[in-house]
């Protein structure tokens, strides 16, 4: 307490007798907002509440206070469960503030890359507990990935038929069984990761899913047979099928977490397939596991073409070979389990390895000794060195 009045010179202090603690107010904010202290309905119906979610930094001035109040006033605690997140900090790790200058306007984040990107970014980077720096680029990174879905959305709508897609028996290739059985294991753990309250671990699962699987695979794979409806329209109807039907369900897993993008591309598909599961797809049945999507045997498969396409990709761009440039590519294995997967598969891995043409074999007979190679696990994958690289051209280069 000061001494004397700067202004006045005044050396006798009265406090105020009638003030209250700064969050005695918001201790009552549980019940006082429904009514209390008349029993309303709202009260009857809403008291006590299920979940709070607040900062550790103020578990003292106001979730205990709100405990207290509420066994005090009510009888009965205010909420079952607590959430606690960290803090949101500065690139530097300090703690927004006004003196500092370091803190940020939600409405200009927004304005430059979108609501969805900020709420994305302030929920993956932010476990329960822990503190998060926030970066722009982070923010940036996620708006990107909202173009991501739009482009894979923008792709199926384009390809779909213009009286719509009516499948009802899909002939399901091993692709799109792969895909499927990825997504039915990532609604199991999604689903079991927001049940334990974990938020981050859950929507960083739908993101790899949606941008590595879905968009940066399945899509590319579909496309040999999106491309060529009119020579197998029931093969691109059935990828067509995949497709929707897997970015539906990918589209409600992500909806809690970037909810403007996924409800306005959920309500797009369905006016353009004249479908109507939903008004809005906050309504919509959440997406559950179904045991007929277990499909093991060809998650295996793709899961194995994948990786010799990524050791033909990593090989390719050790030498610096432009995609354009095609090679022929053989596969020896002398597994015959493997060697079947590569000739079910053959089309999309010659698309996705670029090969102009695919030999599978036991050995390496006929393979030139100066094949580059890659190996996964059951097979080796070889290229000829002379079809990779035109060495005249190359020594010119060095020269």
């Amino acid at each position: 307490m000061p001494a004397k009045c700067p202004k006045c010179g005044c050396t006798h202090f009265t406090q105020d007798p009638d003030t209250l603690d700064t969050w005695f107010s918001s201790a009552l904010w549980p019940f006082s907002t429904l009514g209390w202290p008349e029993q309303t309905e709202d009260l009857k119906y809403f008291y006590p509440t299920d979940v709070l979610v607040t900062g550790y930094d103020i578990i003292f001035f106001w979730v205990i206070r709100m405990i207290f109040s509420g066994y005090e006033q009510m009888g009965e605690k205010p909420f079952k469960t607590v959430l606690f997140h960290g803090l949101v900090r500065d690139s530097q790790g300090r703690k927004m503030s006004k003196s500092l200058g370091n803190g940020i306007d939600p409405l200009e984040i927004i304005d430059q890359y979108g609501a969805d990107a900020l709420r994305l970014t302030l929920i993956t980077g932010n476990a329960p507990g822990n503190d998060m720096r926030f970066y722009y680029e982070k923010v940036e990174s996620n708006r990107n990935f909202a173009n991501k879905i739009w482009n894979a959305s923008r792709f199926i709508m384009m390809n779909m038929p213009e009286e719509g897609l009516k499948v009802t028996d899909p002939a399901l290739e091993p692709a799109d069984k792969w895909i499927l059985s990825k997504l039915n294991k990532l609604i199991r753990e999604v689903t079991d990761n927001m049940d334990s309250f974990e938020l981050g671990i859950a929507v960083s699962k739908v993101y790899d899913f949606i941008w590595d699987e879905f968009c940066d695979w399945y899509i590319e794979i579909a496309k040999v047979r999106t491309y060529k409806k009119d020579e197998d329209a029931r093969a691109a109807n059935s990828a067509l099928w995949t497709l929707r039907t897997v970015l539906g369900q990918a589209l409600k897993l992500l909806h809690p977490y970037m909810p403007f993008i996924t409800e306005e591309i959920f309500c797009t598909l369905q006016e353009a397939l004249g479908e109507k599961e939903a008004d809005s797809i906050m309504i919509t049945a959440w997406p559950e596991f179904k045991e007929d999507w277990n499909f093991a045997t060809d998650e295996n498969a793709v899961e194995t073409i994948k990786a010799a396409v990524k050791g033909i990709r990593n090989v390719r761009a050790e030498m610096n070979v432009p995609p354009s440039k095609k090679a022929m590519v053989y596969v020896v294995s002398e597994d015959e389990k493997v060697r079947d997967i590569f000739k079910t598969n053959k089309v999309f891995f010659a698309t996705l390895g670029y090969a102009n043409e695919v030999a599978i074999q036991e050995d390496k007979a006929g393979i030139a000794e100066d094949a580059v190679s890659t190996v996964i696990h059951g097979a080796t994958i070889y290229m000829p060195f002379a079809e990779l690289f035109d060495i005249e051209k190359e020594m010119e280069r060095l020269e």
